[in-house]
């Protein structure tokens, strides 16, 4: 039997992964709803099995190469060329139909639970986070015409894009107007035939343009002429590089690549500036109605949110991953119980206390967020197969959670990918070894689909403080607690009480942030907005671990017994079930009796009410002055 809990995967923790959907959300129970009474767990495990065997063999293998050769403008032809080395991992990807893994069989889906894409998810995206964005954009395009789209449009675009032929992206920002989305300038300009003529640049556009899918359709925001300024003034519009003239045939539709950014990391990934009509002949076609852009768009914002979150997950994993293989076989130094020995053995890292902790450390974070992730698709399935309070429920912990993924996922991934790079020493520094590009790649995580900022403030008002009643609020508050209540009695006392205690530090907080709105203190609340998204993504992480640690504890013991030392050594050696057991409730008890600690400095912090923050002019900041 292999050594204790050491995969085949590189890059995801397979075990885990079923640990999480199985034992802990009991994903496969889903199918006593009609919804997915079509499926049992060995179909679930046959699509896990699939999607993790692609990721594994044709998308990792291509990582590298794809972020050495990146994607190619040519200025000439005004056309991106995407590395060959990913075409046939997209194409496996796209032929086994995981586009429509969680859409709807109507319209040519396979309907299966969002916690099991999230899953299949990880796997692509911690074999390449640059290959997983073309097809994340594709489905969130996607998702647009299924929920507003005219039948037309559906019947034109669904069966096309649902097989990858046709691909998708959204096109928000532009120079001027990027998190300020309302100051946009593409317009839209209505034709006689209910067609609108689209002029405008749009910038940082995933997945724009490149030579792979016949067709790439293209989600607009833009004014149409005459309507009011600022978000209220928006429209969305379905815009085809090409479109199809009445014979079937595809003709241009003045979509044009000006130019690709040249990135820090996901160089595969071609990020593009799109200009629309530069020649007058550029249509659009509404989605929905009139004003209703940032309405409608928002739905694939936070479908993109929560992507991005996972892309945060995914991304940590694979680093974790590969920190443990390197320690695993990087021989050096003696085991600190010998090091007065002269003549003691060499040891792998992995042996080593400091790194030992670095390792227990990334576990404990990517355990949490892998739960987490889960969790919020899982979220998403009860949404959608139940009805009246449940369901709301539901939809009230997708709310809250979003920007605590978003956020805490990306944030932690930057550091993790970091503390992945430490462990390899100076090897961790050089291209040579692949843990130096998931650094690169993951920082663009905590910046697009909405800055960490930005979620900090979503969670913060629209989330919290200006949620009715705080209903979102206070659901999550009686999940955290229904998990408390159940691990009494079988977590060591400490482990519930201090999770406890952050329950009451949050109210403390978010009740302190209500009295500053009361009093019009919106300043001192954009201050906090921050530092409260971090806390309570530490405290959420706390909550994962406590739920499962009641799990993991029990079976630990059934497992291991009272063994110590040698015996105990050789046990977890042998059996790799009970390496992985012991390792989980490490991990855990890790988490909340050391790295949670620090969530109530944070949360001090903002209650102590320091304002130098909301002090701090402008004027304080030494820099070069203003050209």
């Amino acid at each position: 039997m292999a050594t204790g809990v050491m995969s085949l995967n590189p890059l995801v923790d397979t075990r885990d992964t079923r640990f999480v959907l199985f034992e802990v959300l009991g994903v496969d129970k889903l199918t006593q709803y009609p919804l997915f009474a079509d499926f049992d767990k060995d179909t679930f495990e046959d699509v896990l099995n699939l999607a993790e065997t692609i990721a594994v063999e044709q998308v990792y293998p291509a990582n590298m190469d794809g972020d050495k050769i990146g994607v190619k403008y040519e200025p000439d032809t005004k056309k991106v060329i995407l590395p060959e080395c990913y075409k046939p991992a997209l194409q496996a990807m796209y032929d086994a139909g995981f586009i429509g893994l969680v859409n709807d069989p109507e319209i040519g889906g396979m309907g299966m639970p969002q916690a099991i894409g999230q899953c299949c998810t990880e796997f692509f995206t911690a074999g390449s986070v640059a290959f997983s964005m073309y097809p994340a954009l594709t489905i969130g395009a996607l998702n647009l015409v299924r929920n507003f789209g005219t039948q037309e449009m559906k019947d034109l675009y669904i069966p096309k894009m649902i097989t990858g032929q046709w691909t998708g992206t959204m096109c928000l920002t532009e120079p001027d107007a990027g998190s300020d989305v309302g100051n946009l300038k593409t317009k839209a300009i209505k034709q006689a035939d209910g067609t609108y003529k689209i002029i405008g640049q749009k910038i940082f556009i995933s997945g724009g343009d490149y030579d792979m899918p016949e067709n790439i359709i293209h989600p607009v925001l833009a004014r149409i002429e005459g309507d009011p300024p600022g978000t209220k003034g928006i429209s969305i519009f379905i815009v085809p590089k090409y479109r199809v003239k009445a014979d079937g045939s595809l003709e241009f539709n003045d979509v044009v690549c000006s130019g690709i950014e040249h990135k820090m990391g996901i160089k595969a990934s071609a990020t593009c500036s799109l200009s629309f009509g530069d020649t007058g002949d550029c249509i659009g076609w509404l989605l929905g109605k009139e004003r209703q852009g940032m309405k409608i768009m928002f739905q694939m914002m936070n479908e993109a949110r929560l992507y991005v979150g996972l892309q945060g997950l995914a991304v940590s994993s694979a680093a974790y991953m590969h920190a443990i293989t390197y320690a695993r076989n990087r021989v050096q130094g003696v085991h600190v119980s010998q090091m007065l020995n002269p003549d003691a053995p060499k040891v792998s890292i992995i042996q080593h206390p400091d790194v030992k902790r670095m390792l227990l450390w990334m576990k404990s974070y990517v355990e949490g967020m892998r739960l987490l992730t889960y969790y919020v698709g899982y979220q998403e399935d009860l949404a959608h197969a139940l009805d009246g309070e449940a369901k709301k429920e539901a939809q009230a912990m997708i709310e809250i959670l979003i920007p605590i993924t978003k956020a805490g996922n990306t944030d932690n991934a930057w550091k993790i990918t970091s503390e992945a790079i430490q462990v390899y020493g100076g090897y961790g520094f050089c291209s040579d070894y692949p843990v130096e590009q998931f650094a690169r790649d993951s920082k663009i995580l905590s910046i697009y689909e909405g800055t960490n900022g930005i979620q900090s403030m979503d969670l913060a008002m629209r989330k919290i403080l200006m949620n009715p009643e705080q209903y979102n609020y206070n659901v999550f508050k009686k999940r955290v607690q229904e998990t408390i209540s159940r691990a009494k009695g079988i977590v060591d006392d400490k482990y519930v009480d201090i999770v406890q205690k952050g329950l009451e530090k949050v109210d403390v907080v978010v009740n302190y942030l209500k009295d500053q709105m009361a009093a019009g203190k919106f300043l001192h609340i954009f201050a906090s907005a921050t530092p409260l998204q971090q806390a309570m993504s530490m405290f959420v992480l706390a909550w994962m671990h406590l739920w499962m640690l009641s799990m993991t504890q029990p079976k630990m013991k059934e497992l291991v017994g009272n063994k110590k030392g040698d015996d105990l050594n050789a046990l977890l050696a042998d059996n790799s079930e009970a390496a992985y057991y012991n390792g989980k409730v490490l991990s855990s008890q890790f988490y909340l009796g050391a790295e949670f600690k620090k969530f109530f400095g944070m949360v001090d912090y903002i209650i102590d009410g320091e304002a130098a923050v909301v002090k701090a002019s402008e004027h304080i900041f030494t820099g070069a002055p203003l050209e």
